[in-house]
Order: C-alpha cells, then structure tokens, then sequence
C-alpha cells in the first residue's frame, strides 16, 4: 500500500507529514511525501522519500514576513494559479501507483492534489492542525487576502459566507481553468472542494478542541508527533548543566522583521529575570548579542528532549512548537506573527500554561511582563498538569484511520 503526503508551507506543514510517513511505514505502508525542496533534509533524516514542489518557500515567507516582499491581492489570483499548476504536476507524477492521498497547507496547492487524486481515482483527505482553518460558528475566518470583511460583520458564520466568497474569486476561477485543461468539470465551491465534507483535525484535544455542534463532521486523531531520539550536542548539555534551567528563545521558520533588535529585547528581559538564554536561530536568524556565558545558542536540536530542561519556551506560537512545550511540560511565552499563531497564543493563555504576548514585535518592556506570568511557580505547575492530558499517539491513530479507508476503498471497487 503507497501514500502520498502532500504539504505545502513552511516547517510547521511538513513536520507531522513527517511524522505521519513514519507510522505509516511502521504498519506496513510505502509513503513519500510531496513537499517544497525547503525540506529534503528533514526528510532525508527520517529516511522518507520527497517529491519536490517548485521552488523553495522560505523566500517567499520571508519576504511576506519582512514585507521585502509584500503579498498584496492584486496578482495573487496569478499566483494561485501559478501554484494549482506547479502542485498539479508534481502531485500527478509522485501520486503514480498510490492508494491515497492526504494534503494540507496553503489551500490552492491543497486544491491541486485533490484534482490529482481525483483524477488518478484514488482516496484524498485533507488535514488541517488547528480549529480556526475550518469552518464553524464557534470561531471566524482567518484573515486572508482579498476583500476585507465589513466590519460590522460579526456572526462567524456571515463572516465564513464572506470566506467563501472571497476563496471563489480569488482561487476558484484558476483552479477550475487548470481542470480544463486536465479534463475535470468545474467545482463551484473552492473552499469546500479543499477541505472535502469530514477533514481531519490533527490537534491536541485538550490543547485544541474541535467545539459542537459544527456542519463538517471533522475527524480529530490528535496532533501528529514524530518521535525524536537525538541526545543533545555536548556542549548544550554542559551548559544546561552548568547552571538553573534557561529560557528558550526561537521563532522557528518564521523570520522576522528586526531580529537583532528581537535577540535584544529577548535576551535583556531574560537576564532581567535572572535567567539563562538558549538562543535559536530558525528563519529569524536570531543571534546571540554578546559573548557573556549566560547564554548559548542552538541550531536543529530535538525540542522534546530540550523542552523538558528549560525554565519556559518564547516562541512564535506554530502549532507543532506549542504542542512540544505543552507536552514537555514547560512554561509558554507566544510571541505570535501569522496565521494560527494568535490562536494559539490564546490558547496557552486560556490554559494557564504560559502567557500571550500582545503583538508580533516584542520589546523589553513587553517581553519582561509575559515573562514574569509564564515564570511563577503557578503556570509551571499548571504546565505539568496539562503535560499528563496530552495524548502523543495521534500519528498512529490517523495512520490507522488512513490505512482503514483505503482497505475500505479497495474492497468497495
């Protein structure tokens, strides 16, 4: 039996495909996993096989990020387009001899494998790692280019109307103008056509919880996790052994706007603290702003081992980070940029297992407050508490559900 991954995003989107690979490979199962060339060293290291897409993503995140390179919405039908296609092509040809299919990550390439799929006639699942990327009435769209919401629009589902709308005339008329050209009939609804009518929702549900009463029959396995058995470099376990746990300071891959003036502020309010800092670099290229031996700096390192030996975790608030810290055990300050991430900041606070910075540009000032919260003995206890809630099999359950649907498939053909 052969799977096909398809993710396509940044590190968040490609680490539980990663995961995911794995457990399907434990029971038994061939799979690859069709992603940016971002990644190929990441997948390499799990022994799992990449179909790449186009070109690499982290300039564009980057640019988008910085705003070196600003996204706007003129052109980004163009760009939709342009992606449906790229997608198209490498999910077609990697897809060749699978049974399935399962996609995530930014919708237009998401809606090129399930042509794909559809047009190999095999199954298509499309996963999303958080709540608010599906609709409900429990909670409203995303911001997205495009048009605006009108700002007395408040009932969440006037606003996934509005969603909907926005999705057809910005990405449905590319979609559909690729189809032609491959031989399928028009869809009318972009957005359901993605996501399908029972998407999966690869989150903690005590982090995460998929809220009824809701339209979609959403299937949540829990989040998917690859184990990591790495030890820690030698010179991180002397420093962490040298003194108190320290606070761990990364964004992951999500650049940033001045991240010189972000190791700055991050590191002082540490200090000020009276903490150690680990420092890692990601995509923001955070540095270490001076050569005292309070502070070390880290590059690829396994967060499960590390996250359990610190005193809290400032991070971007991606959901893959914020699972690991949960599960760790440790103290949470979300410094969120984009995306999910706000939603994910509220959720740490909303727990009590760390505190949500207001806004993506950290200070001194700001930092030190949010620190102080996520460092009282009360959110450490609470962290452990919730540690023991979260389940860590969600890979193994979806892997399951998939290999169940495709047997399911067969026998129904």
């Amino acid at each position: 039996m052969r799977v096909l991954l398809m993710s396509y995003g940044s590190r968040g989107d490609i680490e539980p495909m990663t995961a995911l690979a794995v457990q399907l490979r434990a029971l038994g199962a061939e799979a690859r996993v069709c992603a940016p060339p971002d990644f190929a060293e990441l997948l390499d290291d799990a022994d799992i096989p990449l179909a790449p897409i186009g070109r690499p993503v982290r300039p564009m995140v980057k640019g988008a990020v910085t705003g070196t390179a600003p996204m706007p919405a003129e052109g980004l039908s163009q760009r939709a387009a342009a992606l449906v296609a790229t997608t198209y092509d490498a999910v077609a040809a990697a897809a060749e001899g699978c049974d399935a299919v399962v996609a995530t990550g930014l919708l237009p390439a998401a809606a090129a494998a399930r042509s794909a799929a559809e047009n190999l006639g095999i199954p298509y699942v499309f996963v999303a790692y958080f709540p608010s990327y599906l609709p409900s009435p429990h909670h409203p769209p995303l911001p997205r280019p495009g048009s605006p919401s009108p700002a007395e629009a408040t009932d969440n589902r006037v606003l996934w109307d509005l969603d909907l709308e926005n999705m057809n005339a910005l990405f449905g008329t590319g979609l559909n103008a690729h189809r032609a050209t491959i031989g399928l009939p028009p869809v009318d609804n972009f957005r359901d056509y993605v996501l399908t009518d029972q998407p999966w929702l690869a989150a903690d549900p005590t982090l995460s919880p998929w809220l009824q009463p809701a339209e979609l029959d959403v299937v949540q396995t829990g989040a998917w996790l690859r184990p990591d058995e790495r030890p820690l470099l030698a010179e991180l376990e002397a420093f962490l052994d040298a003194g108190t746990p320290p606070v761990h300071v990364g964004f992951g891959s999500i650049p940033m706007r001045d991240a010189q003036n972000v190791a700055q502020a991050a590191i002082e309010a540490v200090r000020a603290q009276g903490r150690r800092a680990l420092v890692s670099g990601g995509w923001a290229d955070l540095a270490l702003i001076d050569d005292q031996d309070d502070c070390f700096a880290v590059g690829e390192v396994n967060h499960h081992a590390l996250f359990r030996r610190v005193a809290a975790v400032v991070h971007h608030g991606g959901a893959g980070t914020t699972t690991t810290a949960a599960l760790a055990g440790a103290p949470q300050v979300v410094v969120p940029q984009i995306a999910d991430q706000p939603y994910w900041a509220g959720r740490v606070a909303e727990l009590g297992i760390g505190a949500a910075h207001g806004g993506p540009t950290p200070t001194f000032e700001s930092l030190s407050a949010v620190l102080r919260t996520a460092l009282t003995p009360e959110t450490r206890a609470r962290a452990r508490a919730v540690a023991d809630m979260i389940s860590t099999d969600g890979a193994t359950v979806a892997a399951k559900l998939l290999l169940d649907a495709v047997s399911q498939n067969h026998t129904g053909s």
